[in-house]
């Protein structure tokens, strides 16, 4: 796929694809505001850390997917100015990957360093 994007390989394969911009986000509010919009989390959604992780751990309440990839970009400004909730936040993270690992529509979380994913094409090799 010559010139795709990484959204377009994704879907090419059945996974979904989401991106959450953490750029200009410095509070556990904001956070969980742009978790439930980047992710279309469910209104039941509480915006506390144990929401996030029932959320990110039972996918049932998402779109079915062969599998779920979740590219987190903008994200060091969130882990400079809350390094205590930004280390709760790769802990759901993780702890979400692995609950579902080796599982039909499972979540897969890449932290971004840098750039975006935007528009970028993919080159093997």
């Amino acid at each position: 796929m010559t010139g795709a994007t990484l959204a377009d390989v994704l879907a090419a394969a059945g996974w979904a694809h989401v991106r959450l911009d953490l750029t200009g986000v410095t509070g556990k509010p904001a956070f969980m505001d742009r978790c439930a919009r980047a992710l279309d989390l469910p209104d039941w959604f509480g915006r506390n850390w144990d929401a996030l992780a029932d959320c990110l751990g039972d996918l049932s309440w998402a779109p079915p997917a062969r599998g779920r990839l979740l590219v987190v970009t903008g994200w060091r400004d969130f882990a400079q100015a809350q390094p205590r909730d930004w280390g709760v936040a790769q802990e759901v993270f993780a702890e979400a990957t692995d609950r579902g690992r080796g599982t039909e529509g499972s979540l897969q979380v890449v932290l971004a360093l840098g750039g975006s994913d935007d528009g970028s094409t993919v080159r093997p090799g």
